[in-house]
C-alpha cells in the first residue's frame, strides 16, 4: 500500500478515537493513610494504673500509682500486700466499666493507624523518631531508644503478642515522655524481670509484669486479666487529653470524567473521600479551553470551545498525606455537523391554455360559428355554460305571444256581435 494511503487510514483511525472520547488514565490515586494529630485518647481510662477484664491479681509488694479496677470480672487480689498510691479500686462498678469502654475505643483507634513502618520485630538496639510502628510479634531484648518532643508521640502495633526480655530497657532523650507512647498488642503482653518499660499498653486478652518490671506507663487489659508480682507501676500524670479524632489522607472515589463535546454544556463531579474533606486542583497540564474545576466541590464544569486532546493531573488534598492524584486524557470531540433543512415546495399547478378569441373587423356581422357535433352520451354533447341560460325566456316570450293572439281574437268577435 502507499505510504500516502497508510497515513490516510491512521489519521482516520486517530480521528474516530478522538471523536469518541477516549480517556486515559496514567496515575492511580495514592493509598489513604489514618493519622492521629497528637497523643491516643484513653478517656477516663487514663486516671487507671492497672484494669482487668477478668480479674486484677498480685503478688508481694508491688506499688501501682493511679487507679486499680477491673470491669467484666469482680476480683482484685493481693492487695495487701500490693499497695495503691493516689487512687482507688473500682470492681465491678460505673467507673470500672466506663473506662473498659474508653480503653476498646482507645485501642480500636491505635489499631487503625497508617504505620510510616512495617514489618518490625525485634526492637533492641533501635532509636525511633516519634509515628507508627508495626510489626507480628514485637519483642525487646535490650535497649530501645525513643528521641522527640515533649509533643512527640509514638504508637507500635504488635498484631500478635509483646514481650519484653529480662532487664529490657526503654530510654526517651529530648524532652520527650511517657505520656505519648502507646502499645497496641493483638493478644498478651509479657514484660520480664527488671525490664524497665515505657507506655501505656493495651492488651486485647491479658498482660503479666514478672518479678522486678518497672513500668512508667498503665497495664490496661481488655478481654483477659492482669497479673503483677513485686512490680512498680506509675500512671504518668500532667498528660495531654488526647483525641480519638482521626484524620484520613484522601482517596479519589469518581471514575474518570466522561469526553465532551465542542459547543456542548459540559458537567462532570469528581468525588473523594477523607478527613477533613478535601479540596480539588489542577497541579500538571490543562483541562480543555472552555472548562473550569470548582476546588471546594470538585465540579468540572463550561461548554468546550476547542476539539482535542487535553491531558491534567487532578490533586487532591486535605492536610493529611499522602495527597491523592491522577492523571487523565479529556477528548474533545468536534461539534455534531446539522444537514441543512430542504424548504418543501408544494408541486406546481399546469396552467390552463387560453382560447384565442377572434375580433371581428369593426361593422362586420359575426355569425356564430356551429359547434361541431359531439356523440351523444358524451359529456362533450352538451353546451358549455358561457353566459345566461335562454332556455326559460324563450318560452315565457312563446307563451305570451300566444295568450296575445288570443286576447286580439276575442275582440274582434265581441266587436261583430255588436255590429
Amino acid at each position: 500500500m502507499h505510504r500516502s494511503r497508510i497515513f490516510t487510514h491512521l489519521k482516520t483511525a486517530s480521528v474516530v478515537l478522538a471523536s469518541a472520547g477516549l480517556l486515559l488514565v496514567s496515575a492511580a490515586p495514592a493509598q489513604a493513610a489514618v493519622v492521629l494529630d497528637g497523643p491516643v485518647g484513653l478517656g477516663s481510662a487514663a486516671t487507671f494504673g492497672v484494669l482487668g477484664a477478668s480479674t486484677v491479681t498480685n503478688t508481694g509488694p508491688s506499688v501501682i500509682e493511679g487507679n486499680v479496677g477491673v470491669s467484666g470480672g469482680t476480683a482484685i487480689e493481693g492487695f495487701p500486700p500490693g499497695i495503691v498510691v493516689g487512687g482507688v479500686f473500682h470492681s465491678a462498678d460505673a467507673e470500672a466499666a466506663q473506662a473498659q469502654s474508653d480503653l476498646t475505643t482507645a485501642y480500636n483507634v491505635a489499631a487503625s493507624l497508617t504505620p510510616v513502618q512495617t514489618g518490625l520485630g525485634e526492637l533492641a538496639g533501635l532509636s525511633l523518631t516519634p509515628g507508627v510502628y508495626s510489626g507480628g510479634e514485637l519483642s525487646l531484648n535490650g535497649d530501645l531508644t525513643l528521641a522527640g518532643s515533649a509533643e512527640s508521640v509514638w504508637v507500635f502495633q504488635a498484631a500478635s503478642t509483646l514481650t519484653a526480655g529480662s532487664s529490657s530497657r526503654i530510654t526517651m532523650t529530648g524532652d520527650a515522655s511517657a505520656c505519648n507512647v502507646f502499645w497496641q498488642v493483638g493478644s498478651s503482653a509479657t514484660l520480664g524481670s527488671e525490664s524497665q518499660f515505657v507506655g501505656t499498653i493495651m492488651a486485647n486478652a491479658s498482660i503479666t509484669a514478672v518479678t522486678g518490671a518497672d513500668i512508667t506507663g498503665r497495664l490496661l487489659a481488655d478481654t483477659g486479666a492482669v497479673t503483677l508480682d513485686s512490680n512498680v507501676i506509675t500512671a504518668p500524670t500532667g498528660c495531654d487529653a488526647g483525641s480519638n479524632e482521626v484524620s484520613t489522607s484522601p482517596t479519589i472515589t469518581s471514575e474518570a470524567p466522561p469526553s465532551a463535546t465542542v459547543g456542548a454544556n459540559y458537567s462532570f463531579t469528581a468525588t473523594a473521600s477523607g478527613t477533613p474533606a478535601p479540596t480539588f486542583s489542577v497541579t500538571t497540564g490543562a483541562l480543555p479551553a472552555g472548562l473550569a474545576l470548582d476546588g471546594a466541590t470538585g465540579v468540572i464544569s463550561g461548554v468546550p470551545t476547542t476539539a482535542g486532546p487535553s491531558t491534567f493531573t487532578l490533586t487532591v488534598s486535605n492536610g493529611t498525606a499522602p495527597d491523592a492524584t491522577a492523571t487523565y486524557t479529556l477528548v474533545t470531540a468536534p461539534a455534531a455537523v446539522v444537514p441543512p433543512v430542504t424548504p418543501v415546495v408544494p408541486p406546481a399547478v399546469p396552467a390552463v391554455p387560453a382560447v384565442p378569441v377572434a375580433v371581428a373587423p369593426p361593422g362586420a356581422v359575426v355569425t356564430p360559428s356551429a359547434a361541431p357535433e359531439k356523440p351523444v352520451g358524451s359529456r362533450e354533447s352538451t353546451l358549455p355554460n358561457t353566459g345566461a341560460e335562454l332556455t326559460v325566456p324563450l318560452l315565457a316570450a312563446g307563451a305570451l305571444l300566444v295568450l296575445g293572439g288570443l286576447v286580439v281574437v276575442l275582440r274582434r268577435r265581441r266587436l261583430g256581435s255588436r255590429d
